[in-house]
């Protein structure tokens, strides 16, 4: 399945800083934790992460700090700040919100205008 642009974009604060309220990350480690929690179905490009991450952390939400990786080559590891966590909040509340709109236009109930789509009627 394809995900559109305009949904990847609109999740993508929420999941990075969520992401990184489970820990200091770097950017190819995100990026495989974001195929993992998709079960593969969001494949991200650095081009799509770290322009994110780097607006991020112009806005606070993120700190970030080089590191020397066991491979040699040093990382930029990013960590979620305390705007960050606020922030995370937020659009936890915000994302809650939308979820359950959404399930209840999906769902439909007998009665309810959306019930005919949810159970495949015209």
């Amino acid at each position: 399945m394809r995900i559109g642009k305009d949904l990847v974009a609109a999740a993508a604060t929420p999941v990075v800083l969520g992401i990184l309220a489970e820990g200091d990350s770097y950017g190819y480690a995100i990026l495989q934790r974001i195929t993992e929690l998709s079960g593969g179905e969001l494949q991200w490009s650095d081009g799509m992460l770290y322009p994110l991450l780097h607006r991020l952390e112009r806005l606070g939400h993120v700190e970030s700090e080089w590191r020397q990786s066991d491979a040699g080559r040093p990382r930029k590891h990013y960590r979620l700040s305390a705007s960050g966590a606020a922030t995370l909040a937020d659009q936890r509340r915000q994302w809650t919100v939308v979820g359950d709109v959404l399930a209840k236009v999906w769902d439909g109930r007998p009665g309810d205008p959306g019930a005919r789509f949810a159970l495949g009627g015209a």
